[in-house]
């Protein structure tokens, strides 16, 4: 594939990295980190977030964070601990009831293994899925809180933009993968959107969202909020990139979506951290 020429400094905040034949046979898609790093040059992207797709039931993702980590080093990659909870994320009544006396397995992730992460310089933030991890409990919640690292989360139909907000929001910068939408929820990456005006640490990346009046209305409101991410392996980069540079927005827009507000939101993004 020829190599895309916009002219902007594109950073991606929602790439995937496997680790391991368990990973890719569950996601779906092989790539390797130098087939990953070769599609983000072709799109002209200079640094991008990863970390490890989901791992199986009752297992720990200390292994594949740290595999991550390792494949990053001498890459335009800055890997994103995945982390996982015993709380069930749903809405339903008898979620709630079972949350009131959950409590962490070896395989979930503990406070201590927060402060690990957040101090060591391998790792620039989290990740989580809570729709396939689980929430963690609010120990750990709470040492999210003291660290205030940025968390990449999941959203979708299995956990809501109101369900983030009511957990995770205001307590540290949350970026909600693809407009809490995935995938294709036209009212659920409204709902994401509407949340911006109450909540000042909530971004919102851009990976997968296909409806070109989604995106221009979160880029003409909160020109501040939106953050670029492809969704790689699953899609090109290339793919998510035009989706923005065929909006009808201001270049200045674009080129806060593409690189400027990750750098506020990640100081490792900023430029001269290539």
């Amino acid at each position: 594939m020829l190599e895309l020429e916009h002219g902007f400094r594109v950073v991606d905040v929602n790439t995937r990295l496997d680790p391991d034949e368990h990973s890719v046979a569950t996601r779906g898609r092989e790539i390797s980190p130098e087939r990953l790093e070769r599609e983000l040059h072709q799109a002209g992207v200079v640094r991008a977030l990863v970390s490890p797709g989901t791992q199986p039931e009752g297992q720990s993702y200390l292994r594949p964070n740290n595999a991550v980590a390792r494949m990053s080093v001498d890459r335009p990659f800055l890997a994103f601990a995945r982390i996982n909870g015993p709380r069930d994320p749903s809405a339903k009544a008898t979620a709630r009831l079972r949350n009131f006396t959950s409590s962490r397995a070896d395989h979930h992730t503990d406070p201590g293994d927060i402060e690990q992460y957040a101090y060591d310089d391998r790792f620039h933030g989290f990740c989580l899925a809570p729709a396939v991890d689980g929430l963690p409990d609010e120990e750990t919640l709470a040492m999210l809180e003291q660290v205030g690292l940025p968390v990449f989360v999941h959203g979708g139909r299995s956990f809501e933009p109101s369900a983030v907000e009511s957990s995770l929001l205001g307590r540290f910068p949350v970026i909600l993968s693809s407009f809490g939408g995935y995938p294709l929820d036209r009212d659920l990456m409204h709902e994401a959107i509407d949340l911006l005006d109450d909540h000042d640490n909530l971004y919102l990346d851009t990976g997968f969202v296909r409806y070109r009046s989604v995106l221009e209305r979160a880029l003409l409101e909160h020109p501040d909020r939106v953050l670029f991410g492809s969704g790689a392996p699953e899609t090109h980069p290339n793919v998510g990139i035009m989706e923005i540079l065929t909006l009808d927005v201001s270049e200045d827009a674009m080129a806060k979506a593409f690189s400027k507000n990750a750098a506020r939101v990640i100081d490792a993004l900023a430029p001269g951290g290539e």
